[in-house]
């Protein structure tokens, strides 16, 4: 029990099958890159609670590091304009970089940020991300390790936010209308 639950309308991904999946996810990559330098590379600050418990999954020497980027400031839907926010702090040129993303939905923001990774030379680029947003996605994305396909719903928990709130949730739900007509009064 959390002292958000009374505002959630239901739960779309329970902690359990959250942890089940990473754990799956964890075991492939560490599967697919046994014997290589992996930096993995968080988009915060959605998907850091997710790139926390996915590190100790990969069994694998790793590397950490973060951009910020922006596309929703306060709404529900991306604008489809992306702004970094912050940059990463290693050179990736040559390495093997997963970038660890929590949602996708329109593509455009992670879209934006594979063409510029891309710029940079590394030796591979890949995804993973926890949720896809099917309905929703605008342009055509591979990700290599994909978690749950979810209904183009707003979804807070597990790293994702509303009003930077909802974050601490274990589970992936759905917010009570009534949450989103108190914020704009």
């Amino acid at each position: 029990m959390t002292v958000f639950d009374s505002d959630i309308d239901s739960v779309l991904i329970t902690q359990e099958q959250i942890q089940e999946k990473i754990r799956a996810l964890g075991a492939e990559i560490t599967s697919d890159y046994e014997g290589r330098d992996l930096l993995l590379v968080g988009v915060l600050k959605g998907a850091f609670v997710l790139m926390a418990d996915l590190s100790r999954h990969i069994h694998l020497p790793l590397e950490f590091d973060f951009m910020a980027v922006s596309s929703y400031g306060a709404a529900t839907q991306t604008s489809g304009v992306v702004r970094i926010l912050k940059d990463l702090d290693h050179e990736i040129a040559g390495r093997d970089v997963l970038i660890v993303e929590d949602i996708v939905d329109s593509g455009l923001t992670l879209n934006y940020l594979l063409k510029n990774l891309r710029t940079r030379k590394p030796a591979t680029l890949e995804v993973c991300a926890l949720m896809q947003k099917p309905e929703a996605q605008e342009v055509p994305l591979d990700i290599k390790y994909p978690g749950f396909e979810i209904p183009s719903v707003f979804v807070v928990g597990y790293g994702l936010d509303y009003a930077e709130r909802y974050r601490n949730l274990p589970y992936v739900g759905t917010l009570r209308a009534e949450v989103y007509s108190d914020a704009a009064s």
